[in-house]
Order: C-alpha cells, then structure tokens, then sequence
C-alpha cells in the first residue's frame, strides 16, 4: 500500500478537516480573534492532522503487510480468515469475521464435491466388477459355441445345445451389461434431473409393458411369473420411472425364490396413486429394512452375494426425490418384498395435450 494511494483513501477525511478549519476561522475572525492567533491554531491543527495520518499509514501498511506475508506461505489461502493477525478497529474485526463465513462456506462446498468425487469414484469401481461378470458369461458362452454348443454355460453350469439357446442366453447377458450401462448413466445425471425431464400424463400399465419386454428373456431364464393391474395414469417423467421400475424389478429377480411371482399394481387413493412392485422372494431383515435406501447398503442379502453394491435402491430413492415421488418399503422375511411409489395428486397439473 503506498502513501499516496492511503491518502486518496482519506480524501473524505480531508474534506472535512478543511470545511472544519474554513469554518474555524470565518468564526475567530467574524468574533474580532487576532490573526497571528487564529494562523497558529490552523497550524497546530494541521500538525495533529498529518502527524495522525502518518502514524495510522504505518500502522495500516504493517498490518496489510503481515496479511500479505501469510498469504504467500499458506498453501490454502482460503484459510486466510483463521490467520489474519488480531487489530483493534471494530472494522478490520468485521472483515475478518466475514472472509471466516466465506471461509467456512467454501470449504464445506469443497468437502461436499470431494465426497460427490469420492462417491462417484467408488461407485465406478464398483459398477465395473458389477459389468465384468456378464462380459465374462458372453465370452464363456461363445467359446462354449465355438466348440460347437456342447459346452458349460459359466453361470448356471447347464448344456448349451443349440444356437438358439445360445443366443437366448447371450442377450440376457448383454441385457445385464445394458441395465448397468442405463444405470451408470442416470446416476451421473441423477443431480441435475431437471435437465432431462418432461412431466406428462403417463399410463403406468404402459410403462410396466416396457419394463418387462426390455427383461423378457431374464425373467424367462428366471422362471418369474409376473400378474399386472395397472389402469391408472399419472403426471411423471416416462423415462425416469421406467428406470426406476426396472431397477426394482432387477432387485426382485437378484432375490427371488424358487417359485418366483411378481404382482404389480396400481391403486388411486384420496391423495394421489400408489404404484408396487410386490414379490415372493428372500425379503428383507427387520433390522435392514429401514436403511436399504442408503447409499452402499447392501444388508445380509447382499453381503451374500458378492456383486452385490447397494446402489440400486439407493439411486431410486434419489430419483424419486427429485420426480416429487414418494417411495417407501415392506417386507416379511422369508416371505417376500413389496416396493411401492406413490404419486401425489397436484392441482398444478397442466395436461399438455391441450
């Protein structure tokens, strides 16, 4: 900080020492004050004057400079407000109080991305052990076809007689790789939904149909009966439910039973519909139910198997967030599972069609 550019600072200061002085001295002379008198008082004033202003610049240019010197050795200058030296005046107490808030925002803002990062990071590892398994059935299932469909298929240990059984079970894997490609996809678009999304008048029966025939032969090779009654519409994103049907439904097929039975329906209630996905699986642990929405669970069920990554549910409840869509869970273990979203009547609806 130079003297000058500090002088400029006070330029209002300036002016009203001299407006005092010019009123100072029209009064002494108005009341008859001798001269002589009158020009030392002036002088002494304009002493006091630059003799405060000289030790006040000192004082200042220190302060700034010490501000300046733990800034060139911090390495993270955003911690600038926890080491700025202590001062006397209330302003340079406000200032600091202030960058500290700043501070403070900041580094939560950069705790906050580097656990989205960590997250997002971990996730992917995750998700490529989860698409390595598939990968491996489609490579097996083709050597086993190349030594003329005699061989073992990798996953389920069962002949592969013919081409078309090959086929068949070459598309489920390649089913498989394409739901975790679908699911990495919306988890990296999953904090910015509102970009990607169009509410409208939705046929959920219709949305079921889809889900199913994306997964038909999986739920063949499964030997899974599925029972529909959805005749009800709501205002939703298409897509974004699909997803989020499909998921439930992969989680369902991932903990069947040996009989497995799917029952989906659609119930419109007072407050708006009630969409489940209820299944005859393995169920879920009373002590796991209330935490299969976190991040990462994957309860007992999971941790018995060893693809398992607990994101599944986890990306649902965030979507269904974001969509206005409630979810929630029930389940008897040993028994089976009933997923269910509810879709809120809203009176700002507006049909598109019209």
């Amino acid at each position: 900080m130079s003297f000058m550019d500090f002088l400029k600072d006070r330029s209002l200061l300036f002016l009203l020492h001299l407006t005092c002085m010019g009123a100072l001295a029209g009064f002494l002379r108005m009341t008859g004050y001798p001269e002589d008198d009158m020009f030392l008082i002036l002088i002494f004033w304009c002493l006091i004057l630059s003799g405060w202003l000289i030790v006040t610049f000192f004082q200042r240019r220190k302060y700034f400079y010490v501000i300046e010197q733990i800034m060139d050795k911090m390495e993270e200058r955003y911690l600038l407000g926890e080491l700025m030296p202590a001062s006397f005046r209330l302003e340079d107490r406000l200032y600091a109080n202030l960058i500290r808030y700043s501070n403070k925002s900041v580094i939560e803002k950069i705790r906050q991305l580097e656990q989205e990062q960590k997250d997002y990071r971990e996730y992917i590892e995750s998700w490529v052990h989860e698409v390595k398994a598939p990968i491996t059935g489609i490579a097996l299932l083709c050597e086993n076809g190349r030594k003329g469909y005699g061989g073992l298929d990798g996953e389920h240990g069962e002949r592969v007689t013919s081409a078309r059984e090959l086929f068949r079970n070459v598309s489920v894997e390649n089913q498989k790789i394409e739901n975790y490609v679908d699911m990495a996809l919306y988890y990296a678009r999953s904090d910015q939904v509102y970009r990607d999304y169009m509410i409208r008048e939705t046929d959920l029966q219709q949305v079921v149909y889809e889900v199913l025939e994306k997964n038909r032969l999986l739920l063949i090779q499964n030997g899974v009966r599925v029972e529909v009654s959805c005749g009800e519409s709501v205002y939703t994103d298409r897509k974004w439910i699909g997803f989020i049907l499909n998921q439930i439904l992969l989680n369902s097929v991932k903990y069947k039973s040996e009989n497995p039975v799917f029952c989906i329906e659609a119930e419109r209630r007072e407050k708006g519909v009630i969409f489940s996905v209820e299944d005859n699986g393995t169920g879920i642990l009373p002590e796991d139910l209330s935490r299969i929405f976190e991040k990462g669970f994957t309860g007992s069920n999971g941790r018995a198997r060893e693809r398992s990554t607990g994101m599944g549910l986890y990306l649902c409840r965030k979507l269904c967030r974001k969509l206005g869509v409630g979810i929630s869970a029930e389940s008897w273990y040993g028994e089976g599972t009933k997923m269910m979203l509810e879709f809120p009547v809203s009176n700002y609806v507006v049909n598109s069609s019209k």
